[in-house]
């Protein structure tokens, strides 16, 4: 399988304190990899070293076998890396169709913002941004709430509208942190669905807590325990990894002298 997105021995520091210690993890194209720990693993500093929001202090990230140096998040967009996040981070006084069109900035030659106000020489690009924007919310099964503002609409929908802000650029890479959170068992089910459909058209690297989502739509899974790579392999081999075993029934596993994975909210 041909490497989108490596990570070669990423270590993070926060003060006294290792949050990440020598982790690799790659993601071929067309894959779908898991993130998964314990609470405190390191989960979300990995997937902020991806984002470019946390800078490693050792290793490496590297995008179809390029170095990425000092990747910033503005920067992902152009690479073909689109991201959820925990939090919705939908803007609250545009409509979800605004909201989803903010996602398709690369596409335009003007940008969201000239087409917001009507600039006359970005009425072609909100067009094409504009049907765009209307497709993936279709796709979605959201595309009635268009008009819509965002906290007028339940949880689950909100999570619908930021997915499709991150799909509208039809990205190589999707990046989703802990997309399951907040749902329902049937919105849970649905969005497993999504991401299988998805793998035919990108690569999909999701950090999750909710073992049956992960277990039922991944390749493979990356398993960290305080920090470190503790496992890696399918859903089968992780299930019975004696280490991984270990970490989730919480048996004998201390944490390495000053060595710690992020906080209880990871």
């Amino acid at each position: 399988m041909t490497a989108l997105l490596e990570v070669q021995g990423v270590t993070v520091r926060f003060g006294g304190l290792t949050a990440l210690a020598d982790v690799s993890a790659t993601v071929a194209d067309n894959e779908v990899v898991g993130v998964i720990g314990p609470n405190g693993a390191g989960k979300t500093t990995l997937f902020n070293v991806m984002c470019g929001f946390t800078r490693p202090d050792d290793g490496r990230l590297l995008w179809r076998d390029q170095p990425l140096r000092r990747i910033q998040p503005r920067q992902l967009a152009a690479l073909g890396i689109s991201r959820t996040l925990q939090g919705l981070g939908l803007f609250p006084h545009l409509t979800v169709l605004e909201n989803v069109m903010v996602g398709a900035t690369k596409d335009g030659r003007s940008g969201f913002w000239s087409a917001l106000i009507a600039l006359p020489h970005s009425d072609a690009d909100e067009v094409r941004l504009r049907e765009r924007a209307l497709q993936v919310l279709s796709e979605l099964d959201v595309d009635d709430v268009a008009d819509r503002l965002p906290g007028q609409l339940p949880y689950g929908v909100q999570k619908r509208v930021a997915m499709a802000r991150a799909l509208v650029p039809e990205p190589k890479l999707l990046l989703l942190d802990e997309p399951a959170s907040g749902l329902s068992g049937d919105e849970m089910r649905e969005l497993g669905e999504l991401i299988r459909t998805l793998r035919s058209r990108m690569s999909v690297l999701l950090v999750e807590h909710h073992m049956d989502l992960v277990m039922e739509v991944c390749d493979r899974i990356v398993v960290l325990d305080f920090g470190r790579r503790i496992a890696t392999g399918t859903p089968d081999e992780v299930r019975d990894d004696p280490q991984v075993l270990e970490a989730y029934l919480g048996e004998q596993v201390e944490a390495p002298s000053g060595e710690v994975g992020d906080d209880a909210s990871d």
